[in-house]
């Protein structure tokens, strides 16, 4: 079965220095270059998880410098959790889990404003547990199956 062609989604709606100021004041950063350095290092993680049309599709919502941050992972070939998510950037970078928690949130819940909700529905149907609550949605839990 062939993929049915999809339309050209708009241009993205801010700049790459926008995204870092709109990130800059979501996270109470001091200064633009923590809130960059958050910007990046949370999008090269989110490269390694996010795969498929879903990753295509987010590229194409970043700003140009923010989408190539992005893509420029290869996908891990095991995902993580959302907690794993944060545990592995905090050793990656050297930060606490506390701080990278709060990068993360602030980085993410600008990227969900970028992506828009249908396709973060996308993203967070692909990935693990854990992830809803670092866009800043409420995690929701499937309804469990009663036990024969």
């Amino acid at each position: 079965m062939y993929e049915q062609p999809r339309p050209n989604p708009a241009l993205p709606v801010m700049t790459f220095e926008q995204m870092v100021e709109r990130v800059r004041y979501e996270g109470a950063y001091p200064t633009r270059e923590r809130a960059e350095r958050a910007v990046r290092t949370v999008l090269a993680a989110l490269g390694r998880q996010v795969t498929g049309c879903e990753r295509v599709d987010l590229a194409q919502c970043l700003p140009v410098e923010a989408a190539l941050t992005f893509t420029a992972e290869i996908p891990a070939t095991e995902q993580l959790t959302g907690w794993g998510f944060v545990k592995d950037l905090a050793a990656r970078t050297g930060g606490t889990p506390a701080t990278t928690r709060w990068d993360t949130g602030a980085v993410l819940a600008t990227v969900a404003a970028l992506a828009g909700p249908a396709l973060l529905d996308r993203i967070l149907q692909q990935l693990p547990n854990g992830y809803a609550l670092l866009f800043g949605r409420a995690q929701l839990c499937r309804p469990r199956t009663a036990a024969a």
